[in-house]
Order: structure tokens, then C-alpha cells, then sequence
């Protein structure tokens, strides 16, 4: 019987990390979509900027 509490105690932690790893991943994946977004904007923007110049 310990050894079965003892496998479902490391199953659980292995989870539990796996999750976090996941949940790391999201937070990377959003903070590059954002940061897409803003060079999009400061492109666009430096874009108009251009053709007013001209």
C-alpha cells in the first residue's frame, strides 16, 4: 500500500509540473503575440510617418 501512495504522490507532482510548464508556455506564447502587435503598430505608425514626408 505505500508504494501505491508513494506512485500516486510522484504521478500527482509530474502533473502538477507538467501543468506549470504548460501554463509557462502560455504566458511565452502571449508575451510574443504581444510584442508582435506593437512592432506591427510602430511600423505602421512610422510607415505613415514616412509618407506624409514625401
Amino acid at each position: 500500500m505505500p508504494d501505491l501512495i508513494h506512485d500516486l504522490v510522484n504521478d500527482r507532482i509530474q502533473t502538477l509540473h507538467r501543468e506549470a510548464e504548460h501554463q509557462r508556455l502560455i504566458l511565452r506564447v502571449s508575451r510574443v503575440q504581444r510584442a508582435r502587435r506593437e512592432v506591427k503598430r510602430a511600423h505602421d505608425r512610422l510607415r505613415e510617418a514616412l509618407s506624409r514626408q514625401i
